[in-house]
C-alpha cells in the first residue's frame, strides 16, 4: 500500500485560515478555553455527540488528548483542529478530518462541534469551508464524507450550503449519547465545487 500513500507531511496542518476564523491544533494554552466551553456547552451538545467519559474535561484527559492527536497526525490517521475567531482567538468548536485512508480511497471523515454561545452564526460553515481547501489541497484527498442524525437539521444546512451531497441513510450507524442511532450520510469530492458562503444559512449544532 505504500505505493499508493499520497500523504502529506504534518508541517502542513498547523494553521489553516478561514472566513474570519481559522482552525488548528489543540496545545495544552487552549485546556482552559476549551474546558469553560464544553462545560458550558454540555447540555447543548449532548444529543449529538458520543457519551462524555467522567474525567472528560479534566487537565490529565485533555493532556492524553493531546498526545493522541500528535500520534494520529505523525501517522496521517487523522487531523483534529480546534475552532478560533480570528478577531480575539477565542475558541469557539472543534473540527476534525478523522479516520484517513490512503491507497485507493483518498478520503477522510469530517466531524465539528460547535460551542452554544456560537452555534447559528455561520462560523462552522466557514470552517469546513477551510476544512475542505485544506483537505483537496494539502492533504490531497480525493472525497470527503459526512454523516449527521436525521432531526439534525441544522448541521446539514451546514453541510449543504457547502456544497456536500446527500447520498443514504445508514442504518445504526454510530453511537450517539448512549444509542446506536441512524445518520445521513453526506460527501464532497475534490471534483466538486465548494460553494461561496450563503449569509441565510446557519446553524452549527454537533453533527
Amino acid at each position: 500500500m505504500a505505493l499508493f500513500r499520497l500523504g502529506p507531511s504534518t508541517d502542513n496542518a498547523n494553521f489553516i485560515r478561514g472566513d474570519g476564523v481559522y482552525l488548528r491544533p489543540a496545545e495544552m494554552r487552549d485546556y482552559a478555553g476549551w474546558a469553560e466551553l464544553r462545560q458550558a456547552s454540555r447540555a447543548f451538545l449532548t444529543p449529538w455527540e458520543p457519551t462524555w467519559p467522567p474525567d472528560d474535561l479534566t487537565r490529565a484527559a485533555f493532556r492524553r488528548r493531546l498526545r493522541r492527536h500528535s500520534e494520529e497526525l505523525d501517522r496521517d490517521e487523522a487531523y483534529p483542529f480546534l475552532l478560533f475567531l480570528e478577531r480575539d482567538n477565542r475558541v469557539v468548536g472543534g473540527l476534525t478530518l478523522g479516520q484517513v485512508r490512503r491507497g485507493v480511497a483518498q478520503a477522510a471523515t469530517l466531524g465539528y462541534w460547535m460551542g452554544a454561545p456560537y452555534a447559528g452564526k455561520g462560523l462552522m460553515a466557514r470552517a469546513v469551508r477551510a476544512a475542505a481547501g485544506f483537505a483537496f489541497g494539502s492533504l490531497r484527498l480525493h472525497r470527503i464524507e459526512a454523516a449527521c442524525l436525521p432531526e439534525n437539521a441544522p448541521s446539514m444546512r451546514v453541510l449543504e450550503g457547502v456544497g456536500f451531497r446527500r447520498e443514504g441513510l445508514a442504518s445504526s450507524y454510530l453511537r450517539i449519547n448512549g444509542e446506536w442511532r441512524d445518520h445521513v450520510l453526506f460527501a464532497l469530492l475534490e471534483t466538486d465545487p465548494v460553494a461561496k458562503p450563503n449569509p441565510a444559512t446557519s446553524g452549527d449544532r454537533r453533527a
